[in-house]
């Protein structure tokens, strides 16, 4: 019987994995979106003023450039390698597959990204420096780039999803696995939502212009950019509905939509109100006005909708043949990968996953409540959080804090065991197992002190052993 490929079990208590995921997501997805279309908008604007020799953009270029270089390229560096970091304790499995699929397009993204940064560096000090055209080709150049970088990685994203079909399956090919049915829909709306960003963090910048006239022929170009992207934004993401499996609808419409629906519309109406309003009276695009109405979009436009593309793939992590909970749900012929579930079910997690501890391979009456936690680590902790009012999908919560063990104990034998939850993973494991799972979580959800109690267990094992 060999032992499974695992990793060890990363889980911070109290606001559990995926919140540590998500928060470093969320922020570099607005440095990131911003950063990608105010290239473009540098481009734009560049264009203009090279076409009917208006000078005084190029003020305004800077004074954004200078602010995308804090703001963007310094928080988008440190939080690209924090999501390194975190997906790559929490879903080492789910990584080490993204890059044997795209390791040479996650090399390219690499090179497309080191051009964005010298292009960004080069647009801001060049300025006045090179003659215009020069510099006109640079800015196109930098934003080339910029979307290059989008470009690549969502593809890697939209694989996450799903391949769209078998055929990735059976041939393994990059081609199939990046050109899948989600990609184009998820690049439309990403590119529309990238000029929205831009859009809204251009009135922030601009609002800080002291020449009048400069602020009202700036506000008068940026605004119908976002309103245009907005619309974008929303054909394609409606596009993007359809692009979806099956198990992605049921999570969509019976756990998100109900959450998080009227949000998303408010920030839309919002947003375009916004844009509409800063076109209409550019005068009043007060800083104050503009630093409140980008946090709004920031907070509660971005994390829903991140949330949600990242709770919709759901029971999978990658491509629906890896479980968020890192066993191999599938075959995949093409790669040699075969299915754990079944492996599992018959040997358990405790005999097969090499970082378990020697004294917790089996299960008895003294260590059940303690392997008990180590398995619902293993098997829940990727997606939920294990303390009761954890913020995100805490698990006792989702049982509705019931402390009959053998309830859980049912659920886990009936719908988990079979696979019939399309949003949950297939969780087929052994009696031992399964009543060691649904005995920690009745203590958790009946207010026990869960610590205390495996702290006694052990010290009661150690005495024990001293009298012999």
């Amino acid at each position: 019987m060999a032992v499974l490929g695992m990793y060890p079990t990363f889980y911070v208590p109290g606001i559990g994995t995926a919140w540590v995921m998500g928060i470093i997501g969320v922020i570099h997805v607005v440095a990131s979106h911003t950063s990608v279309g105010a290239s473009f908008l540098f481009a734009l604007l560049e264009t203009r003023a090279y076409r009917k020799n208006e000078p005084r953009l190029m003020e305004f270029i800077k004074k954004y450039g200078i602010f995308l270089l804090v703001f963007s390229y310094i928080i988008g560096s440190i939080t690209g390698p924090g999501i390194w970091y975190a997906i790559t304790v929490a879903s080492p499995r789910g990584v080490s597959g993204l890059i044997h699929n795209f390791v040479w397009v996650w090399a390219t993204e690499w090179v497309y990204f080191t051009v964005e940064v010298i292009g960004v560096y080069a647009l801001v000090y060049l300025i006045g420096k090179v003659d215009p055209k020069t510099h006109l080709k640079l800015t196109w150049s930098f934003a080339l780039a910029s979307w290059a970088t989008m470009l690549l990685i969502v593809g890697i994203l939209s694989f996450m999803m799903w391949p769209g079909s078998d055929r990735w399956y059976q041939t393994g090919s990059t081609s199939d696995a990046f050109f899948n049915v989600n990609f184009f829909a998820q690049l439309g709306t990403r590119t529309g939502a990238m000029f929205v960003m831009a859009s809204v963090v251009g009135l922030l910048v601009a609002s800080r212009v002291s020449d009048r006239e400069l602020r009202r022929g700036v506000v008068r170009l940026i605004a119908p950019v976002g309103l245009v992207g907005g619309f974008v934004a929303v054909l394609m993401f409606l596009y993007y509905l359809r692009t979806l499996p099956n198990n992605a609808i049921v999570m969509l419409n019976a756990n998100l939509l109900p959450v998080y629906g009227k949000e998303m519309i408010c920030v839309f109406v919002v947003a375009t109100l916004w844009l509409l309003f800063a076109w209409w009276r550019p005068q009043k695009v007060y800083t104050s006005l503009a630093v409140t109405m980008f946090l709004f979009i920031a907070v509660f436009g971005v994390w829903p909708e991140e949330r949600m593309r990242e709770s919709m793939r759901k029971p999978y992590v990658v491509g629906q043949y890896i479980y968020g909970n890192q066993v191999i749900a599938r075959d995949v012929p093409a790669k040699g990968i075969k299915s754990e579930v079944d492996s599992i079910a018959a040997h358990g997690l405790l005999k097969l996953n090499p970082f378990v501890p020697d004294g917790l391979r089996s299960v008895t009456d003294a260590n059940e409540l303690e392997v008990g936690r180590l398995l619902t680590k293993m098997a829940c902790a990727n997606c939920h959080s294990l303390e009761p009012g954890g913020p995100l999908r805490n698990l006792p919560g989702k049982l509705h804090y019931s402390h009959d063990a053998d309830m859980i104990a049912a659920f886990m034998q009936g719908p988990l065991k079979h696979g019939t939850q399309p949003y949950m993973p297939r969780i087929d494991l052994p009696d031992d197992e399964i009543r060691a799972i649904a005995s920690y979580l009745a203590a958790v959800n009946a207010g026990k002190n869960v610590n205390q109690l495996i702290e006694q267990q052990r010290m009661s094992i150690v005495l024990a052993s001293t009298r012999k």
